[in-house]
Parts: structure tokens; sequence; C-alpha cells
């Protein structure tokens, strides 16, 4: 610091000279006189140089002369130090010992204490978390029961409705069966009857009321009420013994179940000469044409039947015969657009027919079944997220179950550790642990 001082005091000294040079060179510009200044100049360094040196050499000795008398006041204070330190260590040794005893006799007492006291409040939490989880148990088993009894009335409710729609077919089969066994019981009079068929197709009107009724009894067999009427009669006053009512493009069919038999009994009758019997086929032949043409007159009407019409055979005989030897006769019917049915044939059009019926009412209640078919599937749901909730529920209560059991355990190895004075925790720090597996 000192040199420091020197140094600056040295450096204003400089420029108070240079000051004067310049004062002097501006009064006086004689080379002279700057000669004299600067040899005045080296003399004052040479001076200032040697007053630094001898300073330096003085603070030198000082420096070193200040050193010894700090290191040796240093060592003795260390050394004092030291000794109070040692003799400070012995008196806490001794102190420590002493507190050490008393915190070993008053902690087994606390601990002892203690130990009741936590035993008392484990068994207390013990029982009120038994509580709590008997009463949860019992909220939860009556939330299960209210659901399971929810669902059961759905599922009732579905079921008594399939019951319903079910126990309905099985009446309307039985209904349907009935009927076929009513007309069944018909059919068997008619085979057991006294009568002989040879006999009841003598007679015209007898012929064409027996094939009336065979015609009604297979039509009514398989078409529904609505869907054909007997004895219908046309805008044109016309009456069919049989009327079809099928979907459009068909329309309306009718069906005659009046045939000429009585040139087929002579064509067939051994007692004709040949002769008599070719003579009754060509009649027989004429016949069947000109009932095909009274038909197709008759039972074609425009823009109110059909283009076709049905001749009912009942007599099937009669129809393998026509087909067998008398093809120009089908070819002719099927020009005229009247086609020959006999009771096999005329069942597999009816169940055609009913088949297309079915097809048509079935379209229209298409809406109806998709509506049906979206509730449904609204109402599973509902029941498969209903379902969901409730094994959610069911596997949130048990797994609230394990975790009460696992904290019964720790509580309980914790207690037998107590007994055992084998605390490695802080008694704060159970009761909190308590707390939260009881929350």
């Amino acid at each position: 610091m000192l040199q420091i001082i020197i140094l600056i005091i040295v450096l204003a000294i400089l420029v108070l000279l240079l000051l004067q040079m310049w004062r002097e060179s501006k009064l006086d510009h004689n080379t002279l006189i700057l000669q004299q200044l600067e040899e005045k100049h080296r003399a004052m360094l040479l001076d200032f140089n040697d007053g630094l040196n001898k300073l330096g050499d003085r603070l030198s000795s000082a420096t070193n002369e200040t050193s010894e008398r700090l290191r040796a006041s240093v060592a003795t204070e260390l050394q004092a130090t030291r000794d109070a330190m040692q003799a400070l260590q012995l008196a806490q040794n001794n102190s420590l010992s002493q507190t050490r005893e008393t915190v070993l006799e008053k902690l087994h007492t606390t601990l002892a204490e203690q130990g009741k006291a936590e035993q008392e409040l484990i068994q207390s939490t013990m029982r009120n978390a038994t509580l709590q989880l008997t009463a949860s148990i019992e909220a939860l088993t009556k939330s299960v029961d209210g659901r399971l009894e929810l669902i059961g009335g759905k599922v009732s409710e579905r079921l008594d409705e399939g019951f319903k729609k079910t126990n309905q077919t099985f009446m309307d089969v039985m209904a349907r069966l009935a009927t076929i066994d009513e007309a069944q019981k018909k059919i068997d009079g008619l085979t057991t009857n006294v009568v002989s068929l040879q006999e009841l197709l003598g007679d015209k009107r007898s012929r064409g009321a027996f094939g009336e009724v065979q015609l009604e009894a297979l039509v009514r067999n398989v078409l529904p009420v609505n869907s054909f009427a007997m004895q219908h009669t046309f805008e044109n006053g016309t009456r069919a013994d049989c009327a079809l009512f099928l979907p459009e493009p068909t329309g309306v069919v009718a069906v005659d179940s009046k045939f000429p038999l009585e040139n087929y009994h002579r064509m067939l009758d051994n007692k004709l000469s040949e002769a008599e019997k070719l003579l009754a086929e060509k009649q027989f032949k004429l016949d069947v044409k000109k009932h095909v043409d009274d038909i197709a007159t008759k039972y074609i009407i425009s823009n109110v039947t059909s283009d076709g019409a049905v001749m009912f055979i009942p007599a099937e005989a009669v129809f393998a015969e026509l087909h067998a030897y008398h093809a120009d006769v089908i070819e002719y019917a099927m020009n005229k657009r009247v086609w020959v049915v006999s009771p096999t044939t005329l069942m597999a059009v009816l169940n055609t027919a009913r088949a297309v019926l079915k097809d048509v009412e079935t379209r229209k209640q298409v809406h109806v079944i998709k509506e049906e078919l979206g509730k449904l599937s609204k109402d599973f749901g509902r029941f498969d997220l209903r379902m969901k909730k409730l094994a959610d529920n069911i596997r949130q209560a048990h797994e609230n179950a394990q975790d009460v059991h696992i904290s019964s355990q720790k509580i309980s190895q914790r207690f037998a550790q107590i007994e055992r004075v084998e605390l490695t925790k802080s008694t704060p720090d159970l009761l909190d642990v308590i707390d939260d597996k009881t929350d």
C-alpha cells in the first residue's frame, strides 16, 4: 500500500515537472534551457529510483518480522484451543453417558405406555374398519341385488314377450292343423261314402260339385283367407268357381273346376268297339278344347284379370291321359293361355302363390321388422352397458376387500412387532398408515 502511495506521488511530481517544462517551453524556446531541464530530470529520476530501492528493502524486512510474530502468535493460540477442545470433549463424553442412561430409562417407560395406547388404538381402528367394511358390503349387496332384480325383470319381460309370441304361433299352427283335420275328415267322409266315384262323376252337377269341393279344400289348406274367393263374380257378370288374388303384375287369376268326362269314359269302355272308342277319343279332345275356349273367353278379362286362367281337373287320371297321349290339346290350351292343372300340380301352384304372398307381406312389414330390431338392439345395448357397470362394481368391491385384507395383515404384523419391541418407525407414521388404509 505504501509503495502505491509513493508511486502515485512520484507520478504527480513527474506530471508537475512536465507541466512546468511545457510552460517553460512556451515562454522560452531556448535549446539550452531544455538540455538543463533534461539533466535535472535525469538526476531527479536517479535519486527517486535509489529512494524506492531503499524503501523496498525496509518494507521487506518489516514484512518478515511481522510474519514471524504472527506465526508464533497463531501457534500459541492453536495449542491453547487444542487443549480446550480436549477438555471439552472429555466433559461432553461424561455428560452424554449420563444422558444416554436417562433417555433409555425414559424411552423404555414411554414405549411401554405407547404400546398399550397403540394396541387400544389399533383394536378400535380395526373395529371401525370392520364396521365400515360391513356397511360397504351391505350397501354393495343391496345395489347388486337391485341391479339383478332390474335385469331379471327386463329378462322376464323379454321372455314373457317371447313366450307370448311362441304361444300365439303355436295356437295359429294348432288352428291350421285343426282346419287340416277337418278337411281330412271331409275327405275321409268322401272316400268312405257308399256311392262310388264312378256314380258320383256320372252326373254333371255332381261332378261340378265334387270339383268345387276339392278345389276349395286345396285352396283353403294352402292360401290365407283374404287371398282367394270362392264363386267370385267379376264386373261383367261372369262367375268363376274360384278367384286367386295374387300380387301385381299377376293380379286376379280365375280357376274353373268343371271338366268334360262322358267321352273320356266312353273311350275307355271295353264294351265298345275300336271305332267307337276312336270316335269317343276325338269327341273327348273336342270337348276339352271347347272347354278351354269357354274358359279363355269368360275368365280372361282385360284390365280385370291376369292374361291367363286355370282349368282344374280333379281327376289325376284325366290329367295324365291328356299329357301322355294328347299333347296337342295341352299345347292348344297353352296358346289360349289356359293352364291345365291336377290336384297335385295345383298344390305346387298354390304353394308358389303362398310364397309370393308371404314375400310381399314380409316386404310390407320390413320397416316394422327393422324398427323392432332397432329397439331390440337398443335394449341389448342398455343390457350390455348395465352388465359392464355391474361387473365394474363387483370388481371394485373385490379390490376393496383385498385392500382391507392387506391392511389387516399389515396391522397384525405391526402389532406383533410392537409386542416384540421391534419398532422401526415412529408412532405417527403407523397411525398415518392405518388412517390411509381405513379411508
